[in-house]
């Protein structure tokens, strides 16, 4: 213990100072993921690339506020079906739709989900019409908590619409009807700076009355490509789902209506003859009912026609009267002509 003593006695201690802490870690959220609209039996790759994009006209703005999607081609059940553009309440002021479209990456066309924003963002240079030229949006503005419609570009009913204005559109993209970028006779667009910006922006997906839309035109298997040779009978409607709706407008070149293709996979025939519901007798085919005695002159009427009456056999209460054929009445034969008799002189 004295050695220890002695040799501490010698030594000088030093205690050692902790380092400072380390300055609190600022937290950075990580920008947000490009959204994928959720799928409805829908795949976003694709090894063929979609059809031309339809030719049709638009339909009429609804009301005020409401904003134009364009159509497009989405995936589904190993092919192609037509997404009809719509008019649609964006989900909040100050906001526009940037348009999906498919873009051959990695030897496959995928496809880049639309989004709303406050600019409009890169959507392939694909030239969707109606404002939607490739670059940028040409078919209206926000003005304050308003939307003001270009009625030279959009189709706007001024009765119902009231903030509009006219400015000459000037279109630098070359007008065709290819639906997707890059890749064999795609777009060659390329994002603008401007675009990178607005892609970097904070986005709101889809809104549900979109969602449903894109439902409805899943189901309907008229608009399949496969079903329609690119030409759907439903290429735009007035609003979201709207797919019987007065307005619905049909592509050129379409095989039905618009009508028709809406009520496809419901029910209801398409361009078929009409046929009785289940547990009816089958309808007679016009102008073959028998009419009441006495009535000649009608459709299908036979005056020599014997109907029986209640109590007689055959004869069913409530039960419409068959018509009974009359028998021919039998015809004499025909006599043969007397030869005129030889006169005197006559060889």
């Amino acid at each position: 213990m004295l050695l220890a003593a002695a040799l501490l006695g010698g030594c000088e201690v030093r205690v050692a100072t902790p380092p400072p802490p380390p300055p609190p870690r600022v937290y950075v959220p990580p920008p947000p993921p490009a959204y994928v609209e959720p799928a409805v039996d829908v795949e976003v790759h694709a090894t063929e690339p979609p059809p031309p994009l339809p030719d049709y006209e638009q339909p009429p703005c609804p009301e005020d506020g409401y904003l134009w999607t364009p159509g497009y081609w989405a995936w589904g059940g190993g092919g192609y079906y037509w997404v009809p553009g719509t008019w649609v309440q964006p989900p909040r002021v100050g906001v526009l739709w940037t348009p999906g479209y498919w873009g051959f990456v990695g030897g496959v066309y995928a496809f880049h989900a639309g989004y709303w924003g406050p600019h409009i963002g890169y959507y392939g240079g694909v030239n969707y019409g109606f404002g939607y030229v490739g670059v940028g949006f040409a078919g209206g503005r926000w003005v304050g908590n308003s939307f003001a419609y270009n009625r030279s570009v959009v189709n706007v009913n001024v009765t119902n619409v009231h903030n509009t204005y006219n400015e000459t559109v000037i279109n630098n993209v070359t007008v065709n009807k290819v639906s997707y970028n890059g890749g064999p006779g795609g777009t060659t667009a390329a994002p603008t700076a401007q675009e990178k910006v607005a892609m970097a922006e904070p986005h709101t997906p889809p809104t549900p009355a979109q969602h449903q839309h894109v439902q409805e035109a899943a189901r309907n298997p008229d608009l399949a490509a496969k079903a329609n040779g690119g030409h759907p009978a439903i290429a735009a409607t007035p609003r979201p789902g709207a797919f019987r709706a007065p307005g619905v407008v049909g592509a050129r070149g379409a095989t039905t209506t618009p009508a028709a293709a809406a009520n496809a996979g419901k029910g209801a025939p398409v361009n078929r003859p009409e046929t009785a519901a289940p547990g009816n007798t089958a309808r007679p085919a016009p102008n073959t009912m028998a009419h009441a005695p006495g009535s000649p002159g009608q459709p299908g009427a036979n005056p020599g026609a014997v109907h029986p009456t209640a109590g007689q056999p055959g004869a069913q209460p409530g039960a419409p009267k068959p018509a009974v054929k009359a028998q021919p009445k039998p015809q004499p034969k025909p006599q043969p002509k007397p030869k005129p008799e030889k006169r005197e002189g006559e060889k």
